[in-house]
């Protein structure tokens, strides 16, 4: 009769297999658990600059702004990017980290509304034609929908290898009247306030998180009936939520993989009056008071869950990121002027290929891998942490994905593949639908984009215009070298051209020849 091994040769072999799988571990010595926990922290509208965490070389004024211990605690205690992206815009960034394509590929390349056979949140164009966009998001497999995108998604694929898997706050991956505006088709175990829309109709339960005088939505949070009518922010409620659920995933000893998708600061700017008086006494207005005082919120969200951890004693056995869905908002609805300056050193805000629009802030806490204190300057991009989690959990990642794996940049190491080019896609044009019109500022409009190395290549729909920045050189992007560099411009082009042809990239149609936008290198040939 066959012997049943040891516990402690169990216990060694599977740690052997996670030192195998994952390398040696950087800074203090923890045992990696085999499968760890995953709280996985998505704020939404939060500019790179929305933080007392300098994430540029120098400490700015937006630094001494904001007050975010909690996020000061994560990047002491973790690793620091200083060069992370996200989509222009949010649809765009959750369904590239539910499926690990870039925008191009999945086509979600604009916000989702409205289902149907048209899609409902591109603003008209004067001299451009809707492009056939996947406006109806993502869809879960099975589905028969046009215009959606149906693909192996992260939370079905975390629970296949055993984990809980939960879902707080904001939901926007699949519009209305889907399948795909409910999270729970994805493989949500759990699923608390998600839903179809971009915001919540308020942050007040005293107006019932919107939907007091709206009661089927479409700006209200799902099942938060309990503290409708009550004095408590959405903020707190969701946070509430999350960590009773994450006790019950402890204590029925299973792995948990935690989305935690902020609302804030995300409009409605209304103030969070927990916070917001600190800002109007530090002089703010009312408006930037609000802003700040929602991002401080956030913030005591952050540190409340990495108390929790503490609490349960899981804080070496859970992997904690923190990032935001795109750039920070710098239009019309902030109230300092001129607007797109709210993200300086960088340029423009949400809904730009402009750094301010794209560039985010990334916070990683992996005990035993990533060391205290330490900044990986390698630039990285939302759909990474589609390969990555999926390889954290010991489990297959399914394709195609444009994300790479980004464990040895967690042990501090470098990889001669993150050498490759960078690709943001958006054949739309951009604004809230309560606007008069389009959002306009530097960086906006229908246009596709690529940065390999320092260098980075715009190219506009409309015109046919090409923008070519050094970022090394320039973060600001306030010197275009297009005119000046046409042999850089050209290599670049042809290297987004093969991108966007080889992902059947949805463009845009010229309204007076009802032809498709030509390709970048197509552009550059054409008189």
């Amino acid at each position: 009769m066959k012997r049943a091994m040891p516990e402690w040769l169990i216990l060694s072999q599977r740690l052997l297999l996670v030192w195998f799988l994952v390398g040696p571990a950087v800074g203090e010595s923890h045992a990696i658990a085999a499968q760890p926990n995953i709280l996985f922290i998505l704020a939404d509208d939060m500019g790179w600059q929305d933080t007392s965490v300098p994430f540029a070389m120098d400490h700015t004024q937006w630094n001494d702004r904001y007050r975010t211990p909690a996020l000061k605690r994560l990047a002491g205690e973790g690793m620091k990017f200083t060069q992370a992206y996200s989509c222009a815009v949010c649809s765009p960034t959750r369904v590239s980290l539910m499926t690990g394509q870039n925008e191009a590929r999945h086509g979600v390349t604009q916000w989702t509304y409205l289902g149907g056979d048209r899609p409902s949140s591109d603003l008209p164009h004067p001299t451009l034609s809707f492009a056939s966009w996947n406006w109806n998001g993502l869809q879960p497999q099975g589905t028969e929908l046009p215009h959606a995108v149906i693909a192996p998604v992260l939370p079905r694929l975390m629970q296949q290898a055993g984990y809980r898997t939960m879902h707080f706050g904001k939901g926007h991956l699949g519009a209305a009247d889907t399948p795909g505006a409910d999270p729970r088709v994805f493989g949500f175990d759990v699923r608390i306030g998600g839903r179809d829309a971009g915001g919540c109709g308020s942050y007040w339960g005293t107006k019932n998180f919107g939907a007091l005088n709206r009661p089927q939505g479409p700006w209200r949070a799902w099942d938060l009936e309990q503290y409708f009518g009550q004095e408590i922010h959405l903020t707190e409620a969701l946070t509430l939520e999350a960590k009773r659920e994450i006790r019950a995933a402890v204590e029925a000893d299973q792995p948990f993989f935690c989305y935690f998708a902020h609302y804030a600061p995300h409009t409605p700017i209304e103030p969070d009056e927990r916070f917001a008086p600190v800002y109007r006494a530090a002089g703010l207005d009312d408006v930037e008071a609000a802003y700040a005082s929602l991002i401080h919120g956030m913030d005591k969200s952050v540190g409340d869950l990495l108390n929790l951890l503490d609490e349960l004693q899981i804080t070496d056995e859970t992997l904690v990121i923190f990032t935001s869905d795109n750039g920070g908002l710098s239009h019309d609805k902030r109230s300092m002027s001129p607007p797109h300056t709210h993200n300086s050193p960088l340029s423009s805000g949400k809904g730009a290929h402009h750094e301010g629009g794209i560039r985010v802030p990334l916070l990683v806490r992996w005990p035993g891998v990533t060391a205290p204190s330490s900044i990986q300057e390698t630039p990285v991009i939302i759909y990474d942490w589609f390969p990555t989690l999926l390889r954290v959990a010991a489990t297959d990642v399914p394709g195609p994905v444009d994300g790479l794996d980004l464990r040895t940049l967690l042990h501090g190491g470098s990889d001669s593949a993150f050498d490759r080019p960078l690709v943001w896609h958006f054949p739309n044009f951009w604004g809230p639908l309560q606007l008069p019109g389009p959002v306009e500022g530097p960086g906006m409009g229908p246009s596709s984009t690529l940065r390999h190395g320092d260098w980075k290549l715009i190219y506009y729909h409309s015109d046919r215009r090409f923008e070519l920045f050094n970022l090394a050189d320039d973060l600001s992007e306030s010197k275009n070298l297009a005119e000046a560099q046409p042999s850089r411009v050209r290599q670049l082009a042809l290297e987004l051209s093969q991108i966007l042809e080889k992902s059947r990239a949805a463009m845009p149609f010229v309204t007076a020849t009802g032809k498709p936008v030509p390709l970048p290198i197509q552009a550059l040939d054409q008189p």
